[in-house]
């Protein structure tokens, strides 16, 4: 222990540094493991929508318009906080958001709990991780 605080005192900027350094790990994997509790893959994507769960696309209009999932419904981003009353009938219901990577999507959950929901999912890796998958999108 003493060649521990001796080590410190001697080297103030590496200490400093190596502490700065933990600090950031720490945060970068709480906020990691937080967004893997609300998220899911998208083969747990597809049981809970064959379970009754409801899937919104908050990407723009002319993306979604370019492929989606089926049954999904599109709510942008921008608009969520108007849509609270059409998705009241969802509160108690699974509700998995889903966007091209899945930054926007996790906003949205984030969004959407602080409305109420109190079951809400993060497509995780979005869109693209559906189409890793070779699962199915369909076009307007």
């Amino acid at each position: 222990m003493a060649q521990l605080l001796q080590y410190i005192a001697n080297h103030p900027w590496l200490s400093g540094f190596a502490l700065v350094a933990a600090t950031a790990v720490l945060i970068y994997e709480s906020r990691a493991r937080i967004q893997n509790e609300n998220s899911v893959s998208p083969q747990e994507a597809v049981r809970l929508m064959n379970q009754g769960a409801a899937l919104l696309d908050v990407r723009t209009s002319e993306e979604f318009a370019g492929g989606h999932v089926r049954g999904a419904r599109n709510q942008p981003l921008a608009l969520l906080g108007e849509a609270e009353d059409k998705l009241k009938k969802h509160k108690d219901k699974p509700v998995i958001v889903c966007c091209d990577r899945g930054s926007l999507a996790s906003t949205a959950v984030r969004v959407l709990g602080k409305q109420g929901f109190t079951k809400v999912f993060n497509l995780r890796g979005g869109l693209t991780a559906w189409r890793t998958e070779n699962l199915p999108l369909v076009r307007d």
